[in-house]
């Protein structure tokens, strides 16, 4: 697969005619092409023309290279002796805005992590505003150990300037350019990338790792997609469960399905159902702006409240997804196919019937959600297919009814159907034993291992840190111990007692755009001194989504969001505060509530693990590395003792955290 539209040596670009060049880019140009463009083009090859003369005959140029996690393309690449140049250029610009210099940063950094042959180079991002002042341009020296430059600022004239001074300051063997194009891309996108890229029409290897993590995804989604068809052939209905171990793919799969059959006229048309609000929010948001964005880079002017309307059709709330439903009791959904992300979530028939009385007012609802939604499927007269996208070990929310009772719903009330089940249902952790010893009996079911993605996608360099934090929780410090040394070096873990220092560490870390954040427990109803406070709604959209310059993002840490607001998302980095409601005892976990004006203790069983797997979600946020914050406690307040705070700080620095 091609990842450029134009590519030559700069000997030869030299002698090639402008015109001769722009026919590449547009014969490659997948969209019309328009004047601005066309102008932009131009001027680009003029001021490369000019630089390569001078500086750059022995390199190798790129020109729109694409970058698929981001969704976007470099206006140019040079390999020129040891270093890759990311150029970006702001035609008809004099100043050089921070957005510009995060954009090219990103680009530099996502060649430095995901593709193979730029791990060893030095790359030097540049942006390039063609109406700035001429100022000498200033590089300094990698700050984080990997041999990415910041960003240098140029106009059409210093550019030469400052390429001749990197290669001149970082010398090494040159690039060999066949080699370095032909390196694997294996980029490990947030679940917001992903959809974001799906939806304009990349593939799945495009956006994933190329290993046994790509084909692992791709097969699995090739396994339902043969399904859909024999259903469909054949006048079926069929109940699918797709299993993973933590963050291998399992929600990319079901987006993947979503967007590949997104055309309501189309014989698959598929919705990708979430009971996660936040994240259909932020997911419809994300896709909706960089799609008016796209548009409006075209020159077709585009209102966003109409897209959003496009991208509510294909990812909607299962709740919603539920009531819409509730009005016509026999009408089909106009979907065939209706994806269920963490369906495990989905409701049991006492927390649906109570639902029901008080919100809908239908007393005496006889059905659990898991049985009325595949009702509602049921309702399609030939046929219809179910897909559940399956988790396990962070239930955080009462009323969960378990993978178990889609499994019992299909045995009690829908016999017709087939079952294809992975054959890691079994596994413990999905908790689904005796009903899969029940249904092992029925006449159309299929367990299958193509169903099931056993290599994690999270993160580059958070492949262990899920198995670090189940020990962390399970107060096993010397396994804990041994898994955070294997991530000391690419995942730094830090503790402090001081919120401002993490927060700090926090800016010195991210670069470019990172996102990072200040995430607590929805327990954490003692860090309001801090200036944390949980009560406040704080609306996720413009927590995850806006930029460095809007207060209510992520980026201002100051406000604040919990592990109902950050499941099933990610960010680069976090700080985890640690309030007093999840205390490190001689005698183990201790879990608190705080009510009135003092901490009451949870007894329930249940509650307790509803507390430890929210601090579970809430340490696994993080795709590049996170400081925990433990408060030192106040002498003088009885709800914030020392004694509260101490002895979970001890416990996280004995495993090995760095204190800061």
């Amino acid at each position: 697969m091609q990842r450029y539209f134009y590519s030559d040596t700069a000997a030869r670009f030299l002698t090639r005619d402008t015109d001769l060049i722009l026919g590449v880019l547009a014969k490659n140009n997948p969209f019309p092409l328009d004047a601005t463009q066309r102008d932009a083009w131009v001027e680009e090859i003029d001021i490369l023309k000019s630089t390569l003369a001078s500086v750059g005959r022995d390199g190798h140029l790129y020109l729109e290279f694409s970058i698929p996690r981001l969704g976007k393309r470099v206006d140019a690449i040079l390999l020129l002796g040891a270093i890759v140049f990311v150029i970006e250029f702001k035609v008809g610009e004099s100043t050089f805005p921070l957005s510009a210099r995060d954009q090219v940063w990103d680009y530099a950094i996502d060649l430095k992590n995901f593709h193979e042959t730029s791990h060893d180079c030095v790359l030097s991002p540049i942006v390039v505003a063609t109406n700035a002042k001429d100022h000498p341009p200033l590089i300094g020296e990698p700050e984080h150990g990997d041999r990415v430059l910041e960003p240098i600022n140029c106009n059409a004239r210093t550019l030469r300037d400052a390429i001749s001074t990197v290669v001149a300051k970082f010398s090494g063997s040159a690039i060999d350019a066949q080699h370095w194009q032909t390196g694997r891309y294996s980029p490990t996108p947030t679940i917001i990338e992903a959809a974001t890229a799906l939806y304009n029409g990349h593939s799945v290897a495009e956006i994933s790792r190329s290993d046994a993590g790509a084909i692992n995804l791709t097969s699995t989604t090739d396994a339902l997609e043969d399904i859909l068809r024999w259903a469909r052939a054949n006048t079926r209905k069929a109940i699918c469960f797709v299993t993973g171990v933590p963050g291998a793919g399992k929600t990319l799969v079901g987006l993947n399905v979503a967007t590949r059959h997104i055309d309501k006229d189309e014989g698959l048309h598929s919705v990708f159902l979430s009971g996660n609000g936040p994240l259909v929010a932020i997911m419809r948001e994300a896709l909706a702006r960089d799609k008016v964005r796209h548009e409006r880079e075209r020159g077709r002017k585009v209102k966003k409240g109409e897209t959003l309307s496009e991208v509510k059709m294909f990812i909607q709330n299962v709740h919603h997804f539920r009531d819409e439903c509730l009005v016509d009791v026999d009408r089909p959904p106009i979907e065939h196919v209706a994806i269920f992300d963490e369906a495990q979530r989905a409701w049991n028939h006492q927390q649906t019937a109570d639902f029901m009385r008080r919100k809908k007012n239908r007393p005496n609802f006889e059905r659990s959600e898991p049985e009325f939604l595949i009702s509602c499927v049921d309702r399609h007269p030939e046929w219809g297919v179910v897909i559940c996208l399956v988790g396990g070990g962070q239930e955080i929310n009462t009323g969960e009814a378990g993978i178990s009772e889609w499994i019992d719903s299909v045995l009690r009330s829908f016999p017709d159907w087939h079952l294809f089940i992975s054959s890691r249902l079994t596994d413990s952790e999905y908790a689904a034993g005796e009903a899969i010893n029940k249904v092992r009996m029925h006449p159309h079911v299929e367990f299958r291992d193509e169903l099931h993605l056993s290599v994690s996608m999270r993160s580059f360099r958070a492949e262990n840190v899920s198995a670090f934090v189940k020990d962390l929780l399970d107060l096993d410090a010397a396994r804990a111990r041994e898994h955070h040394e294997q991530l000391r070096d690419r995942y730094p873990i830090v503790i402090t007692r001081d919120l401002q220092r993490a927060k700090n560490w926090l800016r010195q870390q991210a670069r470019g755009s990172e996102r990072y954040g200040i995430v607590v427990s929805s327990e954490a109803h003692r860090l309001r001194p801090h200036a944390i406070d949980v009560r406040p709604k704080v609306n996720p959209i413009h927590w995850f989504l806006d930029g460095k310059d809007d207060v209510r993002s992520s980026y201002y840490l100051e406000d604040v969001v919990t592990e109902f607001q950050v499941q099933g998302l990610e960010l680069d980095w976090t700080c985890v505060t640690w309030d007093a409601d999840f205390r490190h005892t001689e005698l183990g976990w201790s879990h608190w509530s705080f009510h009135g004006n003092r901490w009451k203790r949870i007894k329930k069983r249940e509650r307790q693990e509803y507390l430890k797997n929210a601090y579970r979600v809430l340490l696994t946020r993080a795709r590049q590395g996170m400081v925990i914050v433990v408060p030192e406690g106040e002498p003088e307040d009885p709800t914030r003792r020392a004694g509260f705070y101490d002895g979970t700080f001890e416990y996280l620095r004995g495993v090995g955290m760095a204190v800061i």
